[in-house]
């Protein structure tokens, strides 16, 4: 194999290096393409550029492979907790004994916030959506703990790591209950990970919530299945703000803020937004089957499909058994999730589906879950921030450590108006000035 690509340009050719993956993925090296020719690449969306080299995590779309440091998410699924993976996320490697029974102590340690941040939610309208004040309440963590509020530095990582993947649920818990008007609930150190949280959204002050071990190992898969994703919105977000040097919280509110958008990460609530429609109108599912074939419905079937995976998302086949068992276990009786069962059989068997490889997603049994849990829908993407915070954590570790790492600085093809004079107000036209565009009337001067 050549080690370079050759490409012309105005009669003169070019060497560009090429760089092989450790599982055989190739790109063409352009990071000196400009600087030698004039000349940058377009790819409006980022949809074929690889925008660092990482170690964290492998996704094969068209054969449905999802590795964690090289442990098949399959693996990790059957015989792992979302603890013990965010740590091999985060540092690399499966902890030993020793190393999980401390990474879990600095997160025991961790999980109250300071009470005075309890101040802070009071200052949110009643009916502020969670994810605003998770990624305000993260930012706003950080600086009662000055030593925090650097960026990147060895000594300090562990305990902003530990700290931020511990309070991020204590902050989505009281963020929950403010908006329910219930008094906030305290974490408890004697619960696991997802347990605390389960405890901190549902227990009463006089009566600890009834912790089913179905539903908690069914959340923390959850949590574990959406620990990381590759160079998704959120997490190239988080490595764009952390070649700031900007400090760790501040990266992961900058994470968050991207997963809130309907695209990202609130396709789960999507799904039962679409399931509450379907039955608001009296279907059982059958009539908009036929109206999602028919293009010019404009309706579209939520959480199936996958922009990445060509084939089955590996997730979603992990995720339905455990939907299945937890739907059995609690006896749920549902008209939303009688509708998702007819979607997810139809779907699996018509051909129209089929053909297009339009299988159920990790969205679509994710959101059922969290349903039949009893988590509200405007808690859902904040559920898959809690879970992809580790990811987050090593991405930014990963370009805070980086020794050929610079800030983030896309160019752009510049599509406006050529140069052009300054034109004063008085001389401006009724149709020429943006102040008295419309009106009919002279504009008026600045204030």
């Amino acid at each position: 194999m050549n080690n370079s690509a050759k490409l012309e340009l105005d009669g003169r050719i070019y060497e560009l290096p090429l760089v092989v993956g450790t599982e055989g993925e190739r790109a063409v090296d352009i990071s000196q393409l400009r600087q030698q020719s004039g000349w940058i690449t377009l790819d409006e969306g980022y949809g074929n550029t690889g925008s660092c080299r990482s170690n964290i995590t492998f996704i094969d779309g068209e054969k449905g492979i999802l590795r964690y440091r090289g442990v098949p998410i399959e693996e990790l699924a059957e015989a792992s907790t979302f603890i013990e993976t965010a740590f091999l996320i985060i540092y690399g490697q499966l902890p030993t004994q020793r190393e999980l029974r401390r990474f879990s102590e600095l997160l025991t340690r961790s999980e109250n916030i300071h009470e005075d941040m309890k101040y802070h939610f009071e200052g949110f309208p009643s009916n502020a959506h969670p994810m605003a004040i998770l990624s305000s309440m993260i930012n706003a963590a950080s600086c009662f703990y000055p030593e925090l509020m650097r960026g990147y530095d060895p000594a300090t990582f562990e305990a902003q790591a530990a700290r931020l993947i511990s309070q991020v649920r204590t902050i989505a818990a009281f963020a929950y209950r403010k908006s329910r008007g219930m008094p906030i609930i305290y974490p408890k150190p004697s619960f696991k990970y997802t347990a605390n949280f389960l405890h901190m959204m549902f227990s009463d002050p006089y009566e600890d919530y009834d912790l089913k071990p179905e539903v908690v190992r069914a959340l923390d898969l959850i949590f574990l299945l959406h620990a990381d994703h590759e160079q998704n919105c959120s997490t190239a977000t988080v490595r764009f703000i952390a070649s700031s040097q900007a400090n760790l919280f501040a990266s992961a509110a900058a994470g968050v803020c991207a997963l809130w958008g309907p695209l990202h990460g609130g396709a789960n609530q999507a799904v039962i937004e679409m399931l509450d429609h379907i039955r608001s109108t009296g279907d059982d599912g059958s009539r908009f089957i036929q109206e999602v074939k028919d293009k010019k419905s404009g309706k579209r079937l939520m959480g199936f499909g996958h922009r990445v995976y060509k084939h089955y998302d590996p997730r979603a086949k992990i995720i339905k058994r455990k939907c299945d068992e937890l739907l059995n276990a609690l006896k749920v009786e549902d008209p939303l999730l009688d509708i998702a069962k007819r979607l997810e059989e139809t779907a699996l068997r018509d051909p129209y589906f089929v053909e297009r490889r339009l299988y159920p997603n990790v969205d679509f049994y994710s959101g059922i879950i969290m349903r039949a849990i009893g988590i509200p829908v405007e808690m859902f993407t904040v559920v898959f921030a809690i879970g992809r915070m580790p990811g987050w954590i090593a991405n930014y570790r990963e370009i805070s450590m980086g020794s050929a790492s610079r800030i983030y600085r896309p160019r752009q093809i510049y599509t406006g108006s050529n140069q052009r004079p300054y034109v004063p107000i008085s001389e401006r036209g009724s149709d020429g000035g943006s102040a008295s565009r419309g009106t009919g009337q002279p504009a008026q001067p600045a204030r």
